[in-house]
């Protein structure tokens, strides 16, 4: 059996509403239904993965320039039909990077034809933040400019885990197919990035400011 952990470094996207095409790779080796219309504005795009099992390297050309990743990446892109987006900041409005990170999960569930779950994390319980309600709406919001009235919301507030062990935790109790997290949350060190490969089993699409 194959274990993969993949991570994608995307470029930011501009600005918050959500973009008709957020990405674009443009690949004659790759099927019609992999990532061709997603819309990368920067021509610098990294994957990283790392397989216990063995994965043939293929050529993709992005913006002129060419890369390598494993086929058994691209596999894992190809696919997803459950995204999860972590929520790790406590703005009652959501954050920047939260604002995008929501755009590009609906851009990519509307366009995949994808169900969503948002998890709201947080060390201090729901009772310590009397502008949580605020924040739920201000998310069905964001979601709902994408297009998503419906999705799955779950609350991990005061557990006492670290958010990094939670997005991986409830990756992989629902079988999620792709985690879309900005970096802003690991910046503010809401995420630990040197724990992503341990902790979450499915590929992570990282969106810099």
């Amino acid at each position: 059996m194959v274990s993969l952990h993949s991570m994608v470094v995307a470029p930011p996207l501009e600005p918050y509403t959500t973009p008709k095409d957020p990405f674009k790779i443009s690949s004659s080796i790759l099927s019609p239904t992999f990532i061709s219309s997603i819309n990368f504005k920067a021509p610098n795009i990294s994957l990283f993965s790392s397989s216990r099992g063995i994965a043939h390297s293929v050529k993709i050309k992005a913006q002129g320039s060419e890369f390598s990743v494993d086929s058994v990446a691209v596999d894992a892109f190809t696919h997803f039909k459950h995204l999860l987006l972590p929520i790790t900041d406590r703005n009652p409005y959501l954050s920047e990077g939260t604002r995008q990170a929501a755009a590009t999960t609906a851009a990519l569930a509307k366009k995949y034809g994808a169900d969503i779950t948002v998890v709201v994390i947080d060390d201090k319980p729901k009772e310590s933040h009397p502008e949580h309600e605020t924040q739920l709406a201000s998310i069905r919001w964001h979601l709902s400019e994408g297009g998503f009235q419906e999705f799955r919301l779950l609350e991990k507030l005061g557990e006492g885990s670290k958010p990094t062990a939670i997005i991986g935790e409830v990756a992989d109790d629902m079988s999620l197919d792709l985690v879309v997290l900005s970096m802003e949350a690991i910046h503010s060190k809401n995420v630990d990035a040197n724990l992503l490969a341990e902790f979450i089993p499915c590929p992570v699409l990282l969106l810099p400011l």
